[in-house]
């Protein structure tokens, strides 16, 4: 285990290294950030940052040398810079996880694999790829790009066989290497936060219903409406993928629920996860304090939660919430401290207890 005044060295410096760094505080160790952008919401809460591009090996080694071990808050990292910096010190999770995240092609075949349903899928290269997958998959999918693509970036939605669609599609994507994904008819979409420490022990949070809004999360319910035996897949194959990658620290899995209650699961994100923000407010324990818990070495904490809640994101104009939002009893704030709002910005969140659990 870490000892108290470690430091931790953390790649990123949006809301979720805020958060990590904030959490890392009060277990007393330090924290470094390694990010270009100057005041970014992760340096408000960090003694230092490292003013440096991702795959800047001269940052990279600095980083190493300052820190007990190194973790990430996205999973855009370059994959070359976390292997750089794993041969120097500690990085968890381990880079292989941050590698299979990054391609969807990678993640979709690891999931299988490992014993774990995805929705039907096809690798496509080129326009004749997609025609042939579009005819597999009964003529209807969504183009998504293997790489780079979130909050429903580098996709595109095709319902039917025609040609020039496909041609168009591949050019909307600028013919990125890709996979088209089959449409499942599910009732809901969840997803579940996970942490798995260096002895293999994991710990399962209370599973969230998340909707979403031009491709955006919008807002987290816990506990997900759904069955004991839903619940109990999730839970399945989220520690399946746990032990596959050999995981340290805390993830985020996200499922599809069809209508006879199975599942089939979408995308995991090697880091704390948005839909994962309630657990500032209905646990004893945070997706974020787990986080460093695991990669510190210490035990991990309980995840039972003492409330139902909703977590909403406040993305925009929706941080002019605020004012209302602060007469309310049972809201907790945490804004991400970002001085402009724009459109689709994360600007915080807020998770709304609900009593009578």
């Amino acid at each position: 285990m870490l000892k108290a005044g470690s430091t931790i060295g953390i790649i990123g410096g949006g809301q979720l290294g805020r958060m990590l760094a904030c959490a890392a505080a009060r277990l007393s160790y330090k924290t470094i950030i390694l990010e270009p952008e100057a005041d970014c919401p992760a340096a408000q809460a960090t003694g230092r940052q490292i003013m440096a591009a991702y795959d800047d090996r001269a940052a990279l080694q600095e980083l190493a040398q300052a820190c007990d071990v190194i973790t990430y808050e996205f999973e855009n990292v370059p994959v070359e810079a976390a292997q750089f910096l794993a041969t120097q010190t500690i990085v968890s999770p381990p880079p292989m996880a941050l590698e299979i995240s990054q391609d969807r092609f990678s993640e979709k075949k690891f999931l299988n694999d490992s014993g774990i349903a995805t929705a039907p899928w096809r690798a496509v290269d080129d326009v004749e790829d997609l025609v042939a997958a579009l005819g597999a998959l009964g003529g209807r999918g969504i183009l998504k790009t293997r790489r780079f693509g979130y909050d429903g970036k580098g996709q595109v939605r095709l319902t039917s066989l025609d040609n020039q669609a496909a041609v168009e599609a591949i050019a909307a994507i600028k013919n990125a290497p890709a996979i088209l994904e089959g449409f499942v008819d599910f009732t809901r979409e969840v997803s579940v936060i996970a942490a798995r420490d260096k002895a293999g022990n994991v710990r399962l949070y209370d599973i969230a219903e998340n909707v979403h809004k031009n491709g955006i999360l919008d807002t987290s319910t816990v506990p997900a409406a759904i069955s004991s035996q839903t619940t109990a897949a999730c839970l399945e194959a989220t520690e399946k993928l746990l032990h596959a990658l050999d995981y340290v620290g805390v993830l985020g899995f996200e499922f599809f629920v069809l209508a006879d209650g199975s599942v089939v699961a979408n995308e995991f994100a090697p880091r704390v996860h948005n839909s994962g923000h309630w657990t500032e407010a209905a646990c004893a324990i945070s997706q974020f304090e787990q986080h460093i818990r695991a990669i510190a070495g210490m035990p991990l904490g309980d995840p039972k939660r003492h409330s139902d809640c909703i977590m909403q994101n406040l993305i925009g104009d929706d941080v002019l919430q605020v004012p209302a939002i602060l007469t309310e009893s049972d809201a907790v704030l945490h804004l991400y401290g970002k001085a402009e709002a724009r459109a689709a910005r994360k600007m915080g969140h807020v998770t709304r207890i609900k009593s009578g659990k």
